[in-house]
């Protein structure tokens, strides 16, 4: 008798080892966009293809996906790994489509400057996140004077996936994703602030990519983080994938609300004050446009620009009254722009392929973009071309 329980529950630890293989087999299925031979424009990515090709920058997520109705959570970047309060950067922020709510933009437009971590969240948690930005800021070491915090919050509302009313992003998530926060790869798809958002109709999430210069052009390197959550007419490296599949802004009644939002998060190595940081993020904005995105009337659309160089770290406390700073000639400026529109349409795509099937709130259901139709669309488009 012994024996034979013993063989059962080593059929049962089998089994559920299979289960587990299987499970991650499915999820490891989702391959990023240039594993599938789609290229994005002519300029190299980095080592990573992230964001995190920048020296210092890190990224962190806390993901909430609980019962049947919670699918939400946060993303957190970080520009570099000293105090933020008493080392600011410089930074810039563009808006494509203002209907959103971007805390702390106007002292970023203002000041020139981001002073604390970048918190992607949801809509309805932006408060939250603002209150454990501020605790974090006033904790740390070096801050015990501090008396006032811009924190940077952007969000997409995940209202179709998650139960957005519910606010069940709490402030320990928050810090959660900013003390996880690392370099390396980044996780993409349904983790963090991207659990629950949807884009041209498919499951979006958290995309990201990169691209470097070439030593005669500076060797700069410029990353792209996006959180996707908004409609149009898709298109994947040129080719009509949303018009082919039938699946695209009022095409028919089930598509019709094209309304979300998309933040998009640009850092570079690049010596860029505000001035110049303003005009990279604009041209991110056009790589969003070339993924077919419309910025529709009830989008969200923002761009916050950052740049990492140690040079222009500006100080909280100084006695100086100038800054002595070394800024790249705005004649050297153009092949940036580039990267940016490059690697903004590439991480938006990123974000989609990456992303899995998902059935969320009041049993709402979004499917992955079918790689293999994409593929196929893919395919037939350039045979198009070549005849």
């Amino acid at each position: 008798m012994l024996i034979q329980a013993m063989k059962y529950l080593n059929f049962l630890c089998l089994t559920i080892t299979l289960l587990h293989f299987s499970v991650i087999s499915n999820a490891q299925e989702r391959k990023r966009a240039r594993a599938y031979g789609f290229t994005f424009g002519v300029m190299q990515p980095g080592p990573l293809n992230a964001i995190t090709d920048i020296t210092g920058v890190r990224v962190g997520h806390t993901t909430l996906v609980d019962g049947t109705s919670i699918r939400s959570g946060v993303t957190a970047i970080l520009p570099h790994q000293g105090n933020l309060f008493q080392q600011k950067i410089p930074a810039a922020i563009f808006i494509g489509n203002g209907f959103g709510k971007l805390a702390g933009s106007t002292q970023v437009m203002e000041l020139g400057n981001i002073e604390s971590p970048i918190i992607l969240t949801n809509t309805l948690n932006v408060g939250t996140a603002i209150d454990a930005v501020v605790k974090y800021t006033l904790s740390q070491k070096g801050n015990e004077s501090v008396q006032s915090v811009n924190a940077v919050v952007g969000e997409t509302n995940d209202g179709y996936l998650n139960d957005i009313r519910g606010q069940h992003v709490g402030i320990n998530d928050v810090l959660n994703a900013i003390d996880q926060a690392h370099d390396g790869p980044v996780p993409e798809g349904n983790v963090g602030a991207g659990t629950g958002t949807v884009c041209f109709g498919f499951k979006g999430g958290i995309g990201t990519s990169s691209r470097k210069l070439p030593t005669s052009l500076g060797a700069y390197t410029v990353g792209v983080l996006v959180q996707s959550n908004f409609g149009g007419v898709l298109q994947v490296d040129g080719h009509p994938v949303g018009k082919e599949l039938e699946k695209f802004s009022f095409s028919n009644n089930l598509l019709n609300n094209v309304d979300g939002s998309c933040m998009i998060i640009v850092a570079t190595d690049a010596p860029l004050d505000a001035r110049n940081l303003e005009r990279l993020a604009k041209r991110a904005f056009m790589g969003l446009a070339k993924t077919g995105g419309i910025a529709s009337n009830g989008s969200g659309d923002y761009v916050i620009a950052f740049s990492t160089a140690p040079n222009l770290r500006i100080p909280h406390n100084t006695e100086q009254k100038t800054l002595p700073l070394e800024l790249l000639h705005n004649d050297y400026t153009s092949p940036l722009f580039m990267a940016a529109i490059e690697a903004t349409e590439e991480a938006i795509i990123n974000s989609l392929f990456m992303a899995q099937d998902m059935t969320g709130f009041n049993g709402h259901e979004i499917k992955a973009i079918p790689i293999d139709q994409v593929i196929k669309i893919a395919n037939q488009h350039q045979q198009k071309i070549q005849q």
